[in-house]
């Protein structure tokens, strides 16, 4: 006879529940953050902020599946606990190649600390591992050190210098690619970190000189890091002393998402590196500038930079296969319907909270519709107002007024989705609801929108990559793969005939892979050629650019830098106004507009809220001034 403490009437628990009440325990005393936010959800583990986000337990667990689940949350609580954003921000070498080999150590450096002193943290980080990289695939199978990683190499030969543990067996040939080159250059710095894993400080100038022997840093930079160390040294102290005080506060803030993906070089590069920590060349300068204009100034040219434009390496090897169609090309109209009422019905709950956001929007923009008179005029409305005169007078002549639109009814905003694989499940559902919702109530109120996705058409590379091989493959090839940009409502286009399209997103197989900077460049062109004054372009995306085909043979920044290159020209020299929101995947390290947010259910509140500030941002202006609107950061 079992005796349970339920109540009657009370819901029976799930099996998981209290193993998730467990996890979330033990994650709250090991970060010591008892206010922080845990979920679990089947979307992709992210820690942003004080906010975690961990895997949904499977229904049918067994040990190794829990040991994983602690790994991500040990992962988490950990950086949490053992990583200064500020220390690490300082110490970060320029380049994207050693910043992503420092970001990789760093994130193996708090691990090893917890693994360390438990030998239970040290299992489920390792089981956590296994799995990620088994999850990978190509790891196993690779044979040549072009495709290897070299930041996921050195993160687990630090790893196990540290704690003494065998790389995961999934990730073994990718290490012994590596080793006999890491060990000839680097092997002293090596050993000289063992003494400084719990010195985040120290242990960042020995990953610095590491850096120099592997040829990926300028030593010149070592003496002057040193410097501001010591400068930020007694108030660094103050700071760690103060554990609810700004400093942490902000150092939480800042710190980014851990996330798990198919991909492990995304999964270390991503897990260890931080909001404020992207390369932020001189846009702090820009933002002065720009704050300095008057609201009704129109932005200046920027004559003397098309003189220093930026260059790209980046290139396609062929973009005959490319493709750009609308939903009703990829499928017929029955399909169609079936799959926007399988949308319905898989979010009914939640359209009725992005109904009353979008209507809350409606009636905050409708209020700034007709804002202002102009009287005394020889045609319009009669003005009842300057009636008495003509009694009084009737040889005065009659006065009309009309009403002025404010500038936004002059309006184009661009909603491109990520329609990647990650986006599967719940992300991209929510997105479509919301894309969908927003697009007609900005439509009640005059303002143009176009619905726009982006994915490739295979897996691994499609036609381009089998033209690569059959020529020999060349080196440095560029992209290597389909691209398949989408249609789904064209800005002059009426919702109503565009409302069945957003169910594309629900068929399967259609999200793939995502290479973000030649979508977002499509997306700003098409906004170019529109007629109306003012543009917006919204991003809705949750990780950063990925291709297997592409990375595999190019540098493995060479996606993310191209999307770095595509943000500045359009934030720098563009009249369009770009924001982005990120599902899970901290977009503040790309756009200077933007916002993370942890769980998909929180994007119809996010996309209101922030075009709401866009327009009132606008009413508060003569509408000219949108360079010095652009240059202002959203949070």
């Amino acid at each position: 006879m079992s005796i349970s403490n339920r109540k009657p009437g009370q819901p029976k628990e799930a099996p998981a529940e209290p193993l998730k009440r467990a996890i979330s325990s033990a994650m709250k005393a090991i970060a010591r953050r008892p206010e922080m936010e845990i979920v679990f959800a089947a979307d992709k583990p992210s820690l942003v902020g004080e906010r975690a986000r961990l895997p949904e337990p499977p229904r049918k667990l067994t040990l190794q599946d829990v040991a994983i689940l602690r790994g991500h949350s040990d992962s988490m609580a950990l950086r949490l606990a053992c990583h200064d954003a500020t220390i690490h921000r300082r110490a970060a070498p320029e380049g994207d190649a050693a910043r992503a080999v420092f970001d990789a150590v760093e994130q193996s450096r708090v691990e090893c600390v917890g693994s360390r002193r438990m030998s239970g943290m040290a299992g489920n980080i390792s089981a956590m591992l296994e799995d990620r990289y088994h999850r990978g695939g190509r790891y196993e199978e690779i044979t040549d050190r072009a495709d290897a990683p070299l930041e996921d190499a050195l993160a687990l030969m630090v790893r196990e210098r540290l704690t003494g543990l065998k790389p995961p067996q999934a990730a073994t040939k990718l290490v012994d690619l590596w080793r006999e080159v890491i060990e000839s250059k680097a092997g002293p710095d090596l050993d000289r970190l063992t003494g400084a894993v719990e010195d985040q400080r120290a242990f960042a100038r020995t990953v610095r000189d590491m850096l120099v022997s592997l040829d990926m840093a300028e030593q010149s930079t070592q003496g002057q890091d040193e410097e501001e160390d010591e400068d930020s040294q007694d108030q660094s102290s103050d700071d760690q002393q103060q554990e609810d005080g700004d400093a942490e506060q902000d150092s939480g803030g800042e710190r980014s998402e851990v996330e798990v993906s198919d991909d492990a070089t995304e999964d270390l590069q991503e897990g260890a590196s931080e909001a404020a920590d992207a390369p932020a060349g001189d846009w702090d300068d820009e933002d002065e500038n720009s704050e300095s204009e008057e609201a009704g100034e129109a932005p200046r040219p920027r004559e003397s930079r098309h003189n220093d434009r930026p260059l790209t390496d980046y290139k396609a090897y062929t973009v005959k296969f490319d493709e750009i169609v609308t939903a009703e090309e990829l499928c017929d109209p029955e399909e169609l319907t079936r799959l926007r009422a399988y949308l319905d019905k898989q979010l009914a709950h939640l359209q009725g909270v992005v109904a009353r956001l979008a209507n809350r929007l409606q009636r905050r923009l409708m209020a700034q519709q007709n804002r202002s008179w102009q009287f005394d005029l020889e045609e319009g409305a009669l003005d009842p107002s300057r009636l008495p005169r003509i009694i009084i007078d009737p040889f005065q002549p009659l006065s009309f007024r009309q009403e002025s639109d404010t500038n936004f009814r002059d309006t184009v905003v661009t909603l491109l989705i990520d329609n990647s694989g990650s986006m599967r499940g719940r992300p991209i559902t929510v997105a479509a609801t919301c894309a969908d919702i927003l697009a007609r109530t900005l439509e009640r109120c005059g303002v143009k929108v176009e619905l726009l996705g982006f994915t490739t058409r295979a897996w691994k590379g499609g036609l381009a990559r089998e033209s690569w091989l059959q020529s020999g493959k060349p080196a440095n090839p560029g992209r290597l793969n389909d691209l398949r940009h989408i249609i789904y409502k064209a800005a002059d286009a009426p919702w109503r005939r565009a409302r069945k399209n957003l169910g594309l997103m629900m068929r399967e197989g259609l999200l793939k892979e995502n290479i973000d900077g030649e979508a977002l460049d499509w997306a700003h062109k098409r906004l170019l050629a529109r007629p109306e004054q003012r543009k917006i372009l919204m991003v809705i995306s949750d990780g950063a650019p990925v291709d297997d085909s592409t990375l595999s043979v190019n540098a493995g920044n060479y996606l993310e830098r191209h999307l770095r290159h595509i943000i500045a020209e359009i934030e720098t020299r563009s009249p369009v106004e770009l924001i982005a929101i990120g599902i899970g995947h901290d977009v503040t390290r790309y756009y200077r507009r933007a916002v993370t947010i942890v769980d998909a259910e929180e994007l119809g509140g996010v996309m209101t809220e922030k075009l709401a500030e866009l327009f009132e941002e606008d009413a508060g202006g003569s509408g000219k001034g949108s360079g010095s609107r652009r240059s202002r950061r959203l949070q």
